[in-house]
């Protein structure tokens, strides 16, 4: 799934379509910001000492789990579009990506789990899974970005990563907005960048 190209034979010429895809993040970015803003700009507004609004408990978690559904479906599709046309070391790093998001996740419910237990604080899985959730998919996207020799999924990927962790200093309410506005606010701008990436790639046929 990396983005560099497969180079033809001597004397012959690569028809576009026998290219490996770049992948298109567009639809998933906007998904993953609006998940992002309505899922955490939810509880930020309707949790904390001081809630500006009267929410349902579980309003925040349905636009955050939805959102995020769709975000993975649609990130899915887009990666396995990509492989057609790949080298099989490219579908071959393409699996390997996918397993290790299981594999993150799975390591993040062991690590909050085990952790409120042993500290009989399990009101603290409120505050870990927003942000271990924003650290797994930063480092994630490091990983993918540099497989794929993609800078701006490398980018969001840093930017997710530090402001997930560092929003754990600032309490629940704190948490979800930086949460809200910065994580967010990136997933969207990542999606309009996205669009001139593409635009940008001299003879990639694009997903």
């Amino acid at each position: 799934m990396s983005s560099s190209a497969t180079v033809p034979p001597p004397g012959t010429h690569a028809h576009p379509t026998d290219l490996p895809r770049e992948v298109d993040n567009r639809a998933a970015y906007l998904c993953f910001g609006l998940a992002y803003v309505l899922g955490h700009g939810a509880a930020a507004v309707s949790r904390g000492a001081s809630p500006l609004l009267d929410l349902p408990g579980p309003l925040p978690m349905t636009f955050l789990g939805g959102g995020l559904a769709a975000g993975i479906v649609l990130s899915t599709t887009a990666a396995l579009r990509a492989q057609r046309g790949a080298t099989p070391q490219e579908i071959l790093s393409g699996k390997l990506l996918g397993a290790a998001w299981i594999a993150a996740f799975t390591a993040l419910f062991l690590a909050i789990t085990g952790l409120t237990s042993a500290l009989d604080q399990p009101e603290l899985q409120s505050v870990l899974w927003p942000a271990g959730s924003g650290l797994i998919v930063g480092l994630l996207y490091l990983a993918e970005g540099a497989v794929r020799r993609n800078l701006l999924h490398y980018g969001l990927g840093i930017w997710l990563a530090l402001t997930s962790t560092a929003a754990l200093s600032l309490g629940t309410s704190g948490l979800y907005w930086v949460l809200a506005v910065a994580g967010g606010g990136a997933y969207v701008l990542a999606a309009a960048l996205e669009h001139r990436r593409l635009r940008s790639l001299p003879g990639q046929h694009r997903a």
